[in-house]
This record gives C-alpha cells, sequence and structure tokens, in this order.
C-alpha cells in the first residue's frame, strides 16, 4: 500500500500532492489495478491533515477514471497509466540511486541534489535530449 508524504515546501497544495503521488505511483508500477488506497482516515491521521482534503484528493483520481470507491470497504485502483514496465524503470531506478549516493557523498544536502537534478533535467529538456 502507498504511504503519502507531503512537502511543505514545494509550493504544491497537499491534495495535489497526493494526486501526483498515486499518479507517479500508477506509472512506475507500483500501485497496480485492485490495490486499496489509504483510507481517509489513515491519511489524515498519518499526515495531520483535513479529511476534505484527502476527500478532495480522490475524488479527482476518481473523475481521472483511476480510481473508485466501494462503499464501506475503501478506494481501490481502476485504472492505468501508461509508462515503460518495470523491466525498463527497475535498473534506471538503480542507477538513480546510485548516482544519489555519489552526490550525497560528495557533501550535496537535498537542496543541492534537486537543484543540480532540475538544471540538469531542464538543459537536457532543451537540447531535446530528454
Amino acid at each position: 500500500m502507498i504511504e503519502f508524504h507531503l512537502d511543505g515546501r514545494s509550493g504544491v497544495s497537499p491534495y495535489l500532492q497526493i494526486v501526483q503521488q498515486v499518479r507517479h505511483a500508477l506509472r512506475l508500477g507500483l500501485l497496480q489495478n485492485g490495490d486499496q488506497l489509504p483510507t481517509v482516515k489513515d491519511v489524515v491521521a498519518a499526515l495531520a491533515i483535513n479529511p476534505n482534503t484527502v476527500l478532495k484528493a480522490y475524488r479527482e483520481l476518481e473523475r481521472d477514471g483511476l480510481v473508485a470507491p466501494r462503499p464501506g470497504v475503501g478506494t481501490f485502483v481502476t485504472g492505468a497509466l501508461q509508462g515503460p514496465g518495470i523491466a525498463v524503470i527497475r535498473p534506471l531506478r538503480q542507477e538513480l540511486e546510485g548516482w544519489l549516493g555519489r552526490a550525497r557523498s560528495a557533501g550535496l544536502d537535498d537542496e543541492s541534489i534537486e537543484a543540480l537534478f532540475l538544471a540538469s533535467f531542464r538543459t537536457a529538456a532543451d537540447e531535446g535530449v530528454a
């Protein structure tokens, strides 16, 4: 089951962070059709946020056809997002985790790593590499 986390520094609203995390998990194959999302009550307890925030996120995911509520049971994944298979993602993730380890060993903190990654991502996209 997915565990949500919130980044108060991101500037992204909490409900949208939950939506993005579900979408990312679907894209990466971490969530699949039939998987249950945490209950609203569990998310509220874990993140100390308003239940309406979680409900708003789940409603948006439902509108997108990605989840469906089952009254009295919970909210379940009913859709998928197209993306490369896990066989493609796994080695890339391992390489990225290795890079992150080297960045930390070089003394970079989270903010520096994020800045370096985003700058490199944008440069690659501008040059048509990504």
